[in-house]
């Protein structure tokens, strides 16, 4: 479904990934991992078109779509759910959610897509009407899933969602990650917990410099000594 070849991001002189190559097959959860600064949001940022790309290329079902725009891109099904919580604050929780469907055009979609996310995280429902920065940092994570949703994309690329977040908010968010997929979505997960991608992914890119140093199924890098201590966080 998703083909990055050897992209390249750039912040003028400073190269923040360096020759990327990744595939996500559709119906996979696929893990990007490696510590702060590896480049993991760069690279989600070059596929989605926040930062123009410096070199290589970005296939998404069959089309290039190298360097478009993130609308243009969420209109094809490619949505960023970026780090940080990017909602509105000062809006309502339902508003947030009708922000997220700005590119869907019927009104009855709309509606089911807000059946479909109020399914998912029920607590969003009741504080529908709630101004969405008064949310408890687990609220206002499945709040910005949630607005990725209603766009109603076929792969999701999620940064980070779990920074921050207690492990009881992370189980949750773990357990809908995996309905998710259940569903038909696809999903890139660039996650510095490093355990959380590992139980969740069919496969795992890890990161390091700007650049892929290995990758391959989370049981066949847990049989690498090197790769475990360093990157995944057991030891």
């Amino acid at each position: 479904m998703l083909i990055v070849k050897d992209l390249k991001v750039s912040y003028g002189a400073l190269r923040a990934v360096n020759g990327v190559t990744i595939v996500v097959h559709e119906g996979e959860i696929v893990g990007l991992i490696g510590p702060n600064g590896a480049g993991k949001s760069s690279l989600l940022a070059g596929i989605v078109g926040l930062v123009q790309p410096t070199g290589g290329e970005v296939i998404f079902a069959g089309r290039g779509v190298t360097g478009l725009r993130p609308h243009m891109l969420a209109e094809q099904g490619l949505v960023l759910v970026p780090e940080g919580r990017r909602i509105f604050p000062r809006m309502s929780v339902y508003e947030n959610l009708l922000m997220g469907a700005y590119l869907v055009p019927h009104t009855e979609v709309v509606q089911q897509r807000l059946a479909f996310c109020y399914g998912l995280f029920p607590i969003l429902k009741s504080r529908g009407t709630q101004m969405a920065g008064t949310l408890s940092g687990g609220e206002q994570q499945m709040l910005a899933i949630a607005m990725g949703l209603m766009a109603n994309p076929r792969l999701m690329m999620l940064d980070e969602p779990s920074l921050g977040l207690s492990p009881i908010v992370i189980h949750e968010i773990r357990d809908v990650l995996l309905d998710l997929r259940a569903m038909g979505v696809t999903i890139l997960l660039a996650e510095q917990n490093a355990r959380l991608a590992t139980d969740l992914a069919d496969r795992i890119y890890v990161m390091q410099s700007g650049s892929v140093i290995i990758h391959g199924t989370p049981a066949s890098l847990m049989g690498r000594h090197d790769i475990v201590e360093r990157y995944m966080g057991v030891r």
